[in-house]
């Protein structure tokens, strides 16, 4: 589906409009009610293949396994994404979720962020694993986990996309 120029004009000066509405100043902006995103949770069809995804080709450590409270059987499990950050996986033995499917409210993708060095080196691992992906402005692959979620790792700093400064309090 292409936009047109003329729905493009339309949906930027929304855009304008919405953000002349809500965004405010960094100095006139409450602070948040939020300590952070506590995890991130996503649902896997193999935990071995999972690990060995996350740990092994991304780098990004296993810290914590165990039953999920929610399904007897089901192993909820988690990496460390650095600065108090977790991605979140479990299983669901004996239920059919069906193939991945972009809905409203679902995950478009989850971006993490690397230092260059450490982006460099997990591209390397993704082309010896001959996992595909694709190059975004220089700083960010986009690709997919072994179960379908798209992933981003870019290298930019937290709080900067694309040397656009993302201002906090």
């Amino acid at each position: 589906m292409t936009v047109t120029a003329d729905e493009r004009d339309r949906l930027t000066h929304e855009r304008d409009r919405i953000k002349g509405e809500f965004l405010k100043p960094a100095d006139q902006r409450p602070a948040s009610r939020a300590r952070g995103v506590h995890h991130t949770a996503l649902i896997c069809s193999d935990v071995r293949r999972t690990c060995a995804f996350y740990q092994d080709l991304l780098g990004f450590p296993l810290v914590e396994m165990f039953e999920n409270r929610d399904l007897p059987g089901s192993t909820h499990f988690f990496f460390d994404l650095g600065h108090g950050n977790t991605i979140a996986f479990f299983d669901l033995p004996g239920v059919n979720p069906g193939p991945y499917a972009e809905v409203l409210g679902g995950l478009h993708h989850l971006a993490i962020s690397i230092s260059k060095e450490n982006w460099d080196a997990a591209r390397a691992r993704l082309d010896a694993a001959d996992v595909p992906y694709q190059l975004e402005s220089g700083s960010s692959i986009y690709f997919r986990d072994p179960d379908g979620a798209r992933l981003e790792l870019i290298h930019d700093p937290l709080g900067e996309m694309y040397g656009h400064r993302i201002e906090l309090r």
